[in-house]
């Protein structure tokens, strides 16, 4: 039942939806469900919509936010390995509010 957050080229051919193409770009596995843990607890907005059995697609307008709930949500755990996951998610959004072309991919089962 985790969330794995990966983050997307997206390319367009044209103005055809069906000529979008997606490659990964790079991911974060979240295999001991920490991070869908996380969301589910959580009282911020945006980590709480988080579905852990539905994908959510985030583009670099949303990382603003999403960062600075991620910020937050590290900054009240105490185990290192949700902050690890943590911070290799904020890596992925960082590099997401870069571009426009990018998009994080929060993936449930």
């Amino acid at each position: 039942m985790g969330v794995d957050v990966v983050l997307m080229q997206v390319t367009h051919r044209g103005t055809s939806p069906k000529k979008r193409r997606l490659t990964t770009v790079e991911f974060v596995q979240d295999g001991a469900d920490l991070f869908s843990g996380l969301c589910v607890n959580s009282s911020l907005p945006m980590l709480n919509r988080v579905d852990p059995y539905r994908t959510q697609i985030l583009t670099s307008v949303d990382m603003p936010q999403f960062i600075s709930e991620v910020d937050a949500t590290c900054d009240l755990v105490k185990r290192q390995r949700e902050r690890d996951i943590l911070q290799k998610i904020r890596e992925l959004a960082e590099r997401c509010a870069e571009a426009a072309s990018l998009e994080l991919h929060l993936q449930g089962d």
